[in-house]
């Protein structure tokens, strides 16, 4: 059989970038509203919606969302799309305009002070070893992520590691990427995210059947997203991890 093409998340699998998240979403929350008050230290809410952002823009409006002293953070947890678009309305802002400021100040904080910017990241203990030992096991691997492919590409670079390709939102939604992959790889595709929504999506897209699923625990999880997963989608524990492939669940 051929060995599988691996298919990494970026944020909350490979690295821990909470510390830039909060950085990077309360300075272009505070470029768009410079009136609002923002502290320089995520406050827990940030942490509590993180599990539930699936895109750089929603980081912003989540800052913005917490500058609101009557936010009623409980609701929010529970619809989380409604709020999501009634925030949009709020601040009468698009998608794409928060996008723009997010990555225009990623990009200046580079441009400015690289090693600072990357200071913000850490990645997981052991990944860049295990992802520097999948060569020997004949695998390649690849990242596939929704912060934007120059700046998982920058962060890469700083840890040594060379995947075959990075794919960042620019390329489309992860399940349209899965599909142009499994068209063009001969190989076995192995899908692992920290997201389980993003997970079931992949599961139920037509197409992506043989696509195997992992959710790592490691990553930014909420309540209950490890409990009672669905058929297609394995738990995969740091320990499993650094096993070879053919020991992983």
């Amino acid at each position: 059989m051929a060995p599988p093409l691996l298919v990494f998340d970026f944020d909350g699998v490979l690295v821990d970038g909470m510390a830039e998240y909060w950085w990077s979403a309360r300075g272009a929350a505070l470029a768009l509203r410079p009136e609002r008050q923002l502290s320089p230290i995520a406050p827990p809410g940030f942490s509590r919606l993180r599990p539930l952002i699936h895109k750089g823009w929603e980081m912003v409006l989540a800052a913005l969302e917490l500058s609101r002293p009557e936010l009623d953070l409980e609701a929010y947890l529970g619809d989380y799309p409604g709020h999501i678009h009634a925030a949009l309305e709020r601040w009468q802002l698009q998608p794409h305009q928060l996008q723009e400021r997010l990555e225009q100040l990623r990009r200046e904080a580079i441009r400015q002070d690289p090693q600072a910017w990357l200071a913000l990241h850490r990645p997981y203990p052991g990944v860049p070893e295990r992802l520097a030992a999948l060569a020997a096991e004949g695998s390649d691997w690849l990242v596939l992520t929704t912060k934007g492919g120059a700046f998982a590409r920058q962060l890469l670079k700083a840890y040594g590691l060379q995947p075959l390709a990075v794919y960042g939102h620019e390329q489309g939604s992860k399940p349209e990427v899965l599909l142009r992959l499994a068209a063009e790889q001969p190989q076995p595709l192995w899908f692992v995210e920290d997201r389980r929504p993003t997970l079931e999506a992949v599961r139920q897209t037509p197409g992506l059947d043989a696509v195997r699923c992992f959710l790592v625990s490691w990553g930014y999880l909420g309540p209950g997203d490890a409990e009672q997963l669905p058929a297609g989608i394995q738990l995969l524990q740091p320990r499993q991890f650094a096993q070879p492939l053919a020991d992983w669940p």
